[in-house]
């Protein structure tokens, strides 16, 4: 992944990621989850379900310490199953 995030961002920073997926109530256990792993905290994630109820949204504030680090928390979010989109 070839980012501009060092020329935007101060690092350490927060930064919120937005992960949209599947409506599963595993969804935000399992973005917890990688959160956990690469970046260990106290997570309080916000769900909102899409219009039709097919997908949820799970938006967590996450502090990031390198643009490799936050190119690695993207490229991790992304490989989870359930997730189809993460901004």
């Amino acid at each position: 992944m070839d980012t501009r995030f060092d020329e935007l961002l101060d690092f350490p920073t927060f930064q919120t990621f937005k992960v949209m997926g599947v409506a599963d109530e595993a969804l935000p256990e399992q973005v917890i989850a990688c959160l956990q792993e690469h970046a260990p905290g106290d997570y309080t994630p916000t769900v909102k379900p899409s219009s039709k109820g097919n997908y949820h949204s799970v938006s967590v504030s996450v502090k990031v310490t390198s643009k490799e680090h936050m190119e690695t928390i993207y490229t991790e979010l992304a490989k989870i199953e359930l997730v189809r989109v993460v901004l």
